[in-house]
């Protein structure tokens, strides 16, 4: 149970949001049902106006951007930031790096915030097989390929910039800590619709790494409130099911087309990424451990 001191700490907290998107709004919605102020970013302007509407207070943020500038924002005012920017390596874009050291420099430019939290993703583990946790050395190599601007999605190498981002975090000179997210499901997000799309899949025997909006969500609050949340932790459920076992129930849970799968195998075709830290060391149970029963 809660003491009175901090349950009186939660509710005096005051968090940014950087990059308010799915899953920023479901966070900042059980933050502000526990009495814990809230101020989310968004680059699109329309973004922030339905932000507003929804009681959600927010501002424009565009990054990358002069330091000086950035760090007249008022997220900087906040004890609090969690970074929720997407990297965007889909669309080619190679500058994530940049952006996180940019609002890194102006936390410490401004000296308010007193802890960052990264999201970062479990495509770090980019090129590895088999059980990978956050002692895994990662594969940094770097090409002429990774630099400001942009690449084919298919050629960004995605470990060197999650890894830079991560460690622009983790050297904040206060508290910083990076949650290495995997696959998200949950509202709006049913993995059965995403078969609608594109439903000839790769890797059929390949193991899933996901984890659930409301378990992400848990395993924020739990860094934000825990007394030493430094370091790196992964965001995992405990399923690792084939993705042509998961995916079929997906389907079948929607009464959708059943997927296709090519026969091309690709790299990480049996990566298996642990959780076993976060719910170990932040004491962290999780609502959705069984993703295919969540279906």
């Amino acid at each position: 149970m809660m003491s009175n001191k901090e349950n009186k700490q939660r509710k005096t907290l005051s968090v940014g949001i950087i990059g308010c998107g799915w899953l920023g709004k479901a966070l900042a919605a059980r933050l502000l049902g526990q009495g814990t102020s809230v101020l989310a970013t968004s680059s699109q302007q329309g973004n922030v106006e339905q932000l507003n509407e929804q009681g959600i207070e927010a501002q424009q943020l565009l990054l990358p951007s002069r330091i000086k500038q950035l760090g007249q924002h008022d997220i900087f005012n906040q004890q609090c930031l969690v970074i929720a920017i997407t990297p965007k390596f889909r669309q080619g874009q190679t500058d994530y790096g940049i952006k996180v050291e940019q609002l890194v420099d102006a936390a410490k430019e401004q000296g308010i915030v007193q802890r960052i939290i990264l999201l970062s993703s479990t495509a770090v583990y980019q090129g590895f097989e088999g059980l990978v946790d956050e002692n895994t050395n990662l594969n940094l190599v770097e090409s002429s390929l990774v630099a400001l601007g942009s690449v084919k999605p298919d050629l960004v190498e995605k470990a060197p910039i999650l890894y830079t981002a991560e460690q622009a975090v983790l050297n904040f000179y206060r508290q910083g800590s990076v949650l290495r997210l995997a696959g998200l499901v949950g509202p709006e997000r049913h993995p059965g619709k995403f078969l609608l799309a594109k439903r000839t899949l790769k890797n059929s025997t390949a193991p899933v790494n996901l984890i659930h909006q409301q378990d992400a969500v848990g395993l924020i609050l739990s860094l934000l409130t825990s007394a030493s949340p430094q370091g790196v932790f992964n965001g995992v459920s405990d399923t690792h099911v084939t993705k042509a076992l998961y995916y079929q129930a997906a389907a079948k849970s929607l009464g959708v087309e059943l997927p296709t799968f090519s026969a091309d195998k690709v790299l990480d075709s049996t990566r298996i990424v642990s959780g076993d830290k976060a719910k170990q060391q932040l004491g962290y149970s999780f609502i959705y451990p069984d993703l295919l029963a969540w279906l």
